[in-house]
């Protein structure tokens, strides 16, 4: 119904903020970080989800269309509603929700408020295999390219993450020489 939202911000809290949009304030609810990123009178453009309710419309608004997709796959989960979807993307990154997913490591959901044992098992079981692939592209690139130099698919994936987490801003060739170094050279 609404995909996105362009306009200009005229209040913004914690977790919210009042885009105006052709005269139109519209109430978009957000990721805390995203929320406490804006300023207001800028320009900002919104991926959004509207969740129409019996007393009222909610409409959240992501960064990303892959933020978007995780809260929308982590809507589907039993016991998951859009509150705790985002609280979860205000706790963890997209692509720490994918790694978590990925790794079976349900601790990372079960530090989130109002999560337990029960619903992040769940989110493990439900979205594996639903991630959405481009947040762990980097990750992905540098592994496929240890691995076609030798090393076992484990271990360049283990070692792409780490180096990729710690050198986020770098180029693919210097992730890979960083990657090497740390293997020592050996396949």
């Amino acid at each position: 119904m609404l995909a996105t939202v362009r306009g200009i911000v005229a209040a913004s809290g914690v977790n919210d903020a009042v885009v105006e949009v052709g005269g139109i304030g519209l109430l978009v609810t957000m990721p805390r970080d995203l929320a406490l990123s804006l300023r207001v009178g800028f320009d900002i453009h919104l991926h959004t989800v509207l969740i129409p309710r019996e007393d009222e419309w909610l409409l959240f608004g992501f960064a990303t269309t892959d933020d978007k997709a995780v809260f929308t796959l982590l809507r589907g989960v039993s016991g998951v509603g859009p509150r705790t979807a985002l609280a979860i993307l205000s706790e963890m990154s997209a692509s720490e929700i994918a790694e978590a997913v990925e790794n079976g490591d349900d601790s990372r959901f079960r530090s989130v408020t109002g999560i337990g044992q029960k619903t992040a098992s769940l989110i493990i079981v439900s979205l594996t295999g639903k991630m959405p692939q481009a947040q762990n592209s980097d990750v992905t690139e540098l592994a496929d390219a240890l691995a076609g130099m030798g090393w076992a698919a484990a271990v360049a994936r283990n070692v792409a993450r780490d180096v990729v987490n710690a050198h986020s801003g770098s180029s693919l060739a210097e992730r890979l020489r960083i990657a090497l170094a740390s293997l020592g050279g050996k396949a």
